[in-house]
This record gives structure tokens, C-alpha cells and sequence, in this order.
């Protein structure tokens, strides 16, 4: 099995780039059915999901907007239940219909944060579109609308996902030998 180091950890191959893709396809055609007039805001969480946006936003057939916002809730491979947000949304989202792009979504913290921020900004509609969902670590109640992806528990690097910011640049996801 292909393996590589990332900084101080070992990774196994898990999800092939083809995979992964092939998903990413999926989403693509249910957001292109499903937001027929309606001029989408792709709201992007970077650092994480700029791989999966660039990705999805070539499948797209729809007139959309994309901006990008950088929210931080983890240190190294662990969750710290607080998010930061680093760089701000700078868009009017005044009866807009926004779809969040995350890379993963797991214990849902940073989404919920998010989600809330833009009912108050008075977005008409909020999605949540990612490329990896945790459903086991997942702590709440609010839709994940498109997911390319379930995963379990495992800690993975790759496809724009690091460790400690090592790692985005691998073509496939990778999980942890060792976590």
C-alpha cells in the first residue's frame, strides 16, 4: 500500500484521486439541478476546501458567484471547539442563496458557526456543500445538503487537507497509520 510522511506522522493511501473526483461530479450535477435560477454565492472555507472548489466550480453549468472566507478550528489533528475567523466574508448576502464549500464537515462546529452567521447577514437560503462528512463525529441536528463523501473517523491529509498546513498538495487522501 502507497504510503508517505507528513511531517511526524505516517499516511496509508485511503481515497484515490479518481474517487474523489468521480464525487465531486455527483455534487456538481445535484447543484446544478437544484440551483436553476437562483444565482448561487459559493461561500468557500479555505485553506481546506480550495481543491474541492476549484473542482466543483469547473462542473458547474450555472450562473454563480464564488468568494472565499478563512474560519480555523483546529490545531494540528485535534478540534479545538472554537472557531476563528481569519479573513471575512466581504459580499452583500441580503436575500442571496449561499452555498458554503467546506472540505470536511465532522463534529459540525465551525458550520453551525457559520450557518448562523449568515442567517443574521440575512442570506435567503444557506447549503452546506462538502467534500468529506464525519457522521460519527457529527454533533448536530442541521443538514449537510451535498456531500461527496462519508468517511469515518480517521485523520486524513490530502486533496487541500493538511497537517499542521503539510500536506494539501497530495493528489489523494491519505489516513493516518498512527493518529
Amino acid at each position: 500500500m502507497k504510503t508517505v510522511k507528513v511531517l511526524d506522522k505516517e499516511f496509508s493511501l485511503y481515497i484515490p484521486q479518481e474517487k474523489i473526483e468521480t464525487a465531486i461530479q455527483t455534487v456538481a450535477d445535484q447543484l446544478n439541478k437544484d440551483m436553476v435560477g437562483k444565482n448561487p454565492l459559493f461561500l468557500v472555507v479555505l485553506n481546506g476546501a480550495f481543491m474541492f472548489a476549484s473542482e466543483l466550480f469547473k462542473r458547474l453549468t450555472i450562473p454563480c458567484e464564488i468568494s472565499f472566507v478563512k474560519l480555523s478550528s483546529y490545531a494540528g489533528t485535534e478540534t479545538t471547539n472554537v472557531v476563528r475567523e481569519l479573513i471575512g466574508l466581504d459580499h452583500s448576502l441580503e436575500g442571496r442563496h449561499v452555498v458554503i464549500v467546506e472540505d470536511i464537515v465532522d463534529t459540525g462546529h465551525t458550520m453551525k458557526y457559520t450557518i448562523e452567521k449568515l442567517h443574521r447577514l440575512n442570506a435567503a437560503d444557506v447549503r452546506i456543500a462538502t467534500l468529506f462528512f464525519k457522521p460519527k463525529s457529527f454533533q448536530y441536528d442541521y443538514p449537510i445538503n451535498y456531500k461527496a463523501m462519508d468517511i469515518s473517523n480517521e485523520f486524513i491529509v490530502g486533496y487541500g487537507l493538511d497537517y499542521d498546513q503539510q500536506g494539501r498538495n497530495l493528489p489523494d487522501i491519505y489516513k493516518a497509520v498512527n493518529p
